[in-house]
């Protein structure tokens, strides 16, 4: 109970002591390097650099509920330049807050500039403060930056909890989607500098409950274990799975390519024979590289396009554009093959199927895990079944439904299969894809969800969403326009209940 509380004591407040801490959530013991070895790729690194501690677990909770019922010392608000964001969780906070919020932004705050903290009395919440911040756009020219200033959102709302000597604090995802950043990519900027600011600083706090809607908390749960492991195990598979960038000393986003190495006399570097002979001014600029090998004076191009798709630099534009031609020759030949022949066989086991339009008026495309027989099928006609149904449908954008609604091991088709049609299918695949949806995914569906992404698949990876339930898919499509299996719904129904949204039900947050 904090101090000065009024007469009467609100029932409806959630304590930090009553949520369960991620050292106490049940741990997965699957191993990902089978998975790795058998497709020839090596661990980044040698031993995990976030090591098992289990005093920052106990730190970490996570909360899918109110984020105006948690009587933390301070929740945080992601919110825009003028304050007045109408996002749900700026909704929650206001309405509990009540005018008193509004009154003191308008009165002292007034604005908050990007990638900035304010902060204001907690009002009617149970919290004793908000700390505001506003997270970045998102604009794959500009990835750069926007990682950066997220980056800064995260670091400064804790640097200020730190300053006001607040213990517990509420946390909720600052990067945006209606910002356009990707869910995934975010999850990593916040939880290395979460992680980061611990080792630093934990005697300063005692706990940071994660605030997540339902389509986070999926991604949160398969990242935790890499930046926060529990186990031996977890802190083992860290090593394969965490990506090659993980942050300086703070968590900060770095970038090789983008350092600058200043020479003390540009006549030196004609004969400078070791590296003794350069200037290095990291300390007074906080980067540093040598401009002989920056992606500029070697006409890499696009470094950020680079990083999002997965490409490698460019070194021989020649052997590059040859490549490009051997690929779209293949699938030409696969195109034709898939028109020819009788795929009969495949179509009318009914796993793969379009299944009307979004909200957006883009076809969806359904998969139904449970239907696809991977290790009883010619795999070769699958692909030329996809091929044959997909390649009108790719030529604008459309949107794939994936059910893995009660699959099992036989459902599971080889990541070497997996990797084959992903490299097989052109651009425009990739490109034209606006989401795909995952529908009661697993924890091991997610961990290799992430992983084929991070490391297979990375032009899809930011347009992946796991669904916990059919009625989120209603969000972003009417029930009038998907057509699935009886048992999925059944199925649902005994998870989830019947809370259905009204076939008329639309969201402004899809796109």
């Amino acid at each position: 109970m904090r101090l000065m509380e009024p007469l009467g004591v609100d029932l409806n407040v959630i304590e930090p002591t009553a949520l369960k801490r991620w050292g106490d959530f049940q741990t997965q013991h699957h191993r990902f390097t089978d998975y790795s070895s058998a497709l020839g790729e090596s661990a980044n690194y040698t031993s995990s650099p976030f090591p098992c501690q289990s005093e920052l677990n106990h730190k970490i909770a996570l909360w899918t509920g109110d984020i105006s019922v948690l009587q933390v010392d301070a929740v945080i608000n992601p919110t825009n330049e003028t304050m007045d964001d109408n996002s749900l969780t700026c909704q929650r906070i206001f309405a509990r807050a009540g005018p008193g919020l509004q009154k003191e932004i308008y009165n002292e705050v007034k604005e908050c500039r990007t990638g900035e903290v304010r902060t204001t009395q907690g009002h009617g919440l149970p919290a004793r403060f908000i700390i505001h911040t506003v997270g970045p756009l998102y604009n794959t020219k500009y990835q750069t930056a926007a990682e950066n200033t997220l980056h800064c959102c995260y670091r400064n709302v804790l640097q200020k909890a730190k300053e006001l000597g607040l213990r517990s604090i509420a946390l909720p995802v600052i990067n945006s989607v209606r910002r356009n950043y990707p869910p995934n990519e975010g999850a990593h900027i916040a939880l290395r500098t979460v992680r980061r600011f611990l080792e630093q600083y934990s005697d300063y706090i005692s706990c940071i409950v994660f605030v997540l809607e339902p389509c986070d908390l999926g991604i949160y749960e398969v990242l935790l274990s890499l930046y926060f492991p529990r186990t031996p195990s977890e802190e083992e598979n860290a090593c394969w799975q965490l990506p090659t960038d993980i942050g300086g000393v703070d968590g900060e986003p770095q970038f090789p390519d983008r350092q600058i190495r200043i020479i003390d006399n540009p006549q030196h570097a004609l004969h400078a024979t070791d590296a003794d002979e350069a200037v290095d001014l990291t300390s007074q600029l906080e980067t540093s590289i040598s401009l002989g090998d920056h992606a500029f004076t070697q006409m890499q191009g696009d470094l950020d396009r680079q990083r999002l798709l997965g490409e490698r630099p460019l070194t021989d534009p020649l052997a590059d554009l040859l490549k490009q031609m051997q690929h779209k020759e293949r699938y030409e030949r696969l195109l034709r093959r898939a028109k020819m022949e009788d795929l009969s066989e495949i179509s009318g086991i009914g796993c793969l199927y379009q299944s009307g339009t979004d909200r957006q008026g883009r076809p969806v495309v359904v998969f139904v895990g449970k239907w696809f027989p991977a290790n009883n099928m010619n795999l070769d006609k699958a692909l030329l079944y996809l091929i044959q149904l997909l390649d009108p449908i790719v030529k604008g954008d459309y949107v794939i439904a994936y059910f893995h609604t009660l699959t099992t091991n036989n459902n599971y088709p080889s990541l070497n299969w997996l990797r084959e049609v992903y490299n097989v299918l052109p651009y425009k695949y990739k490109k034209n894809l606006k989401h795909f949806y995952i529908v009661h995914p697993t924890f091991w569906t997610k961990m290799m969800t992430w992983w084929f992404t991070t490391f297979m698949a990375p032009a899809i990876k930011q347009k992946v969403h796991n669904l916990p339930g059919v009625e989120y898919l209603y969000e972003v499509m009417s029930p009038n326009e998907l057509e699935i299996p009886a048992y999925i719904t059944e199925y649902d129904m005994t998870i989830n209940g019947l809370r259905y949204y009204h076939p008329d039900h639309s969201s402004q947050n899809s796109t």
